[in-house]
């Protein structure tokens, strides 16, 4: 019934509500504000009042997400649960800024996230903290509530308390009212195999290899230089690609996370670029490299093939072990599968 009312008013109700696996998402009650390109899929529980910006994307496809009541998401954001192992759980009164990632992760009461922050799986940040901007926190952390954290990883500053907390969660959401979309862009031709959303933008010469998907709210403007993907790459919600000069090439069967930025560059096959990571212009990623989340390249950088790189500005970590490379192809094959099934589902809401 509730979704079914959303319907009737554009101004409450994401602009894409996709089913996943036959469960549709449950909203407790209308939303305050849902804003151009957002987008909620699955089996998504948001509660009371929330406020989804322009571009944000909340995707149960494979776990539950549960979001608590007055729960914002700032513009161009990524609530996403790990297909295998991990849901989302947030709860009521949580902020979150522009561009960040909330990642099969769990977050308590009276937490604010700020702009361009990345939370990693199995997490838990308790009741009363703030991430602050540019932060990492790493897989299966546990931040305790009343701290402010900075860094990569993110790391307890000082003590804070309720009254700060309050008012920089109403500072994010005061700057929220500033909208963030663009006009949509041309869609090209496509294979019948590749899997591009209905509010991502592809302007320019963008070419997709056969099986390649292109999830939601992505923008790749290959104005300048052509966007090249090959075959069964999968490019995540809310990534940025765009070219100034040479163009991107990013090689077959590779996996571009959620929210990454991406200039001219190269980046080769059978490689992952972790959620949140920028890769600025002229670097050259080999084959077989895995780029861990909220990394950065500088200009011109080559990553050699067969490792983990990490940092800001990456190196080597370590060697790309079987386990490493399993999973890698775990998340291809699994992308791959839910671009068949995105495809689908987009289809019959059409």
């Amino acid at each position: 019934m509730l979704r079914t009312a959303l319907e009737k008013d554009t101004r409450v109700t994401p602009d894409l509500i996709l089913p996943y696996d036959g469960v549709q998402p449950d909203f407790v009650s209308r939303p305050v504000w849902c804003g151009r390109g957002s987008t909620v899929i699955g089996a998504a529980r948001i509660g009371a009042q929330a406020w989804i910006g322009d571009e944000a994307v909340i995707r149960a496809d494979g776990q539950t997400v549960i979001l608590g009541d007055r729960f914002w998401l700032g513009h161009r954001s990524t609530v996403h649960i790990a297909t295998r192992t991990h849901g989302t759980r947030v709860g009521d009164r949580v902020t979150v800024g522009r561009n960040s990632v909330v990642h099969a992760c769990t977050l308590g009461s009276d937490v604010v996230v700020e702009d361009d922050v990345v939370i990693l799986d199995g997490a838990e940040v308790g009741d009363g903290a703030v991430i602050e901007a540019g932060s990492t926190v790493f897989p299966r952390a546990t931040l305790p509530g009343g701290y402010a954290y900075a860094g990569s990883p993110a790391r307890p500053s000082r003590a804070i308390g309720a009254d700060e907390i309050a008012e920089r969660a109403e500072r994010l959401r005061e700057r929220m009212g500033d909208g963030s979309a663009l006009p949509p862009g041309e869609v090209s031709e496509v294979d019948d195999s590749v899997f591009v959303a209905r509010n991502a933008r592809l302007r320019g010469r963008v070419s997709l290899g056969a099986g390649a998907s292109v999830l939601f709210c992505c923008d790749l403007n290959a104005e300048v230089g052509p966007i090249v993907v090959g075959a069964d790459t999968n490019i995540q919600d809310n990534t940025v690609i765009r070219t100034r000069a040479d163009g991107v090439v990013i090689g077959r069967d590779t996996t571009i996370a959620h929210n990454v930025r991406i200039s001219d560059c190269r980046i080769g096959a059978r490689s992952l670029i972790g959620i949140g990571a920028t890769i600025a212009s002229g670097t050259l990623i080999a084959d077989d490299v895995m780029l861990a989340a909220g990394a950065t390249t500088d200009p011109g950088q080559i990553l050699e093939a067969g490792y983990l790189w990490g940092g800001r500005p990456a190196r080597i970590l370590g060697a790309l072990d079987a386990e490493k490379r399993a999973m890698m192809i775990r998340i291809v094959e699994g992308y791959c599968q839910h671009g068949r099934e995105y495809r689908a589902a987009q289809e019959a809401s059409e």
